[in-house]
């Protein structure tokens, strides 16, 4: 039966959302019930991009996210696949409109990822961070206004600023990483063999403008969204906040967290604001 296939591929997206990000999990949780699910098909799909193009070190990358593309377009035009994470993300693309252009955007940034190391201009800077992040807040905003365009397009500018944050913080966050085993620089005109506390204030001065044109946003969001937004919200802000307090030097040698009691003191907050009507 189709149905028990569809429930195993959308319980495949949770348990890939549990698996990778127990932080985004945990927002995904405070979303109301009748959208979860579709985030969780949101992220799967995201998150296997991205781990093609950045820990499958030992296979051909390139064979594996040419295989990736065919597969996502075989499945939104035939509104099903073999693959479950793929079947569960198509049934929300197709569910709420989301507009096949996002997906490429998407594909796109994912592609650079495999071969381009260095973004020289805030133009390429921009283009990568609009296919890697802008468009997946845009997808999420697809689902949370469950069709209202109008609301879509005045919320639009927000979403894409706060995916541009978050994504930003993991930049930041994963320096190391991304520098020494990947060999990718994204921040432009920023020697990152050199980060100096200048460069970084820089650099996190243009993540608390995206952060503060994001908040605008949230407030304005679906009840059924707002807390769940909000909650990833804090999280990163409080995760900017560590690498605001962290030494350059430090950040480049190790990636900085929130500890998990810090976490759940984080979400009591929320709540306890939400439940208030502090938003």
């Amino acid at each position: 039966m189709k149905s028990i296939f569809d429930t195993i591929s959308f319980d495949c997206s949770r348990n890939v959302t549990k698996s990778y990000s127990t932080s985004f999990s945990a927002a995904v949780k405070m979303l109301a019930p009748s959208i979860r699910q579709d985030i969780y098909n949101i992220y799967g799909f995201v998150r296997f991009a991205d781990e093609i193009v950045d820990t499958f070190h030992d296979y051909n990358k390139e064979v594996l996210f040419e295989m990736f593309e065919k597969d996502i377009a075989s499945a939104l035009e035939n509104k099903i696949s073999l693959n479950p994470i793929l079947n569960s993300f198509q049934h929300t693309v197709h569910k709420y409109s989301i507009p096949h252009s996002m997906i490429a955007d998407f594909m796109k940034s994912m592609r650079l990822d495999l071969h381009k190391s260095e973004y020289k201009t805030f133009d390429e800077y921009n283009e990568y961070i609009y296919g890697s992040a802008d468009v997946v807040g845009l997808m999420c905003l697809k689902v949370f206004v469950n069709g209202n365009e109008k609301q879509f397009s005045e919320l639009k500018n927000s979403a894409m600023r706060l995916g541009s944050a978050f994504q930003k913080v993991n930049f930041l966050r994963d320096l190391k990483t991304d520098y020494e085993d990947l060999h990718r620089t994204y921040f432009p005109n920023t020697d990152l063999s050199k980060l100096d506390e200048h460069s970084k204030d820089a650099i996190i001065k243009e993540i608390e403008a995206d952060f503060e044109a994001g908040f605008e946003g949230i407030l304005k969001l679906p009840l059924e969204a707002k807390f769940g937004v909000y909650t990833a919200f804090i999280y990163y802000k409080k995760l900017l906040s560590k690498l605001k307090n962290t030494p350059s030097l430090e950040i480049k040698n190790t990636r900085i967290r929130v500890p998990d009691y810090q976490k759940f003191g984080l979400l009591a907050k929320c709540y306890v604001n939400y439940r208030l009507n502090l938003l």
